[in-house]
């Protein structure tokens, strides 16, 4: 997982640092490079990949407020190439644990109406012919904003979907069961996502693959403890309150 070691300290808001790790860079060296076609000017290409990590980072803001609000912790956010990471302690409950997973999406879901409503007062206005570049730019980032929420939804450990199913079965099977179910799903999710990227040649694709799959081999292993520590013998009369 990406730290602040390597990042550059951007602002702190609301008592959470947002920092913007090095490689976020080479995302914007293949923005510029390959996408040229969609501008007439590859600066417009810069400025999709700055409105791509506002939406990202305004999603990880999501999680961040909103662990705050059931009273976990969570103080840094790191901005890198596969998206961004919020990191939040949220109370170990489930209802808490959804609510701080959830709200990322929902943040996009808040996005979607407002960035349409912009792409439809632009074409009542004339831009595609009078400012196509900028026209183009807030469609895109519309689509950006409706492709994060559909691919962050997916019920694959450890994407927001994952976790999301992972809450929501906590209340049902408890939080060493729950997380081992939700990983075990994200292996199938990670598998079909290699023979997806496989299949299309696509190397960004593979690549946070091989992130997810990290990412789900680790909660499956905490799982996998939780589950042990569920199974050590207890004095009578006490209970693991979490497990």
């Amino acid at each position: 997982m990406p730290t602040e070691k390597g990042s550059f300290h951007l602002f702190r808001f609301a008592g959470i640092d947002v920092f913007l790790h090095w490689s976020w860079f080479l995302v914007v060296a293949y923005a510029v490079r390959y996408r040229q076609g969609n501008y007439t000017n590859m600066v417009w290409n810069v400025w999709e990949v700055i409105g791509l990590f506002a939406i990202v980072l305004m999603h990880e803001f999501g999680h961040s407020l909103a662990c705050r609000q059931v009273g976990g912790r969570a103080d840094k956010i790191v901005l890198w190439p596969f998206g961004g990471v919020a990191y939040v302690d949220p109370p170990q409950r489930p209802g808490a644990t959804l609510w701080s997973i959830a709200a990322g999406p929902l943040v996009n879901v808040i996005l979607a109406p407002v960035l349409f409503g912009l792409v439809f007062l632009a074409k009542v206005l004339n831009w595609p012919e009078a400012m196509p570049n900028l026209y183009q730019l807030i469609k895109i980032l519309f689509i950006i904003d409706i492709g994060l929420f559909i691919f962050n939804i997916l019920p694959v450990f450890p994407m927001d979907g994952g976790q999301i199913l992972r809450s929501v079965l906590w209340f049902f099977l408890g939080r060493s069961k729950s997380l081992m179910v939700a990983t075990v799903i994200g292996f199938f999710g990670v598998a079909a996502f290699i023979l997806l990227a496989i299949s299309q040649g696509n190397m960004w694709l593979f690549l946070i693959t091989i992130f997810l799959a990290m990412n789900c081999w680790r909660g499956f292993q905490y799982a996998r403890a939780l589950n042990q520590i569920s199974k050590i013998p207890r004095r009578p009369g006490f209970v693991c309150p979490v497990c």
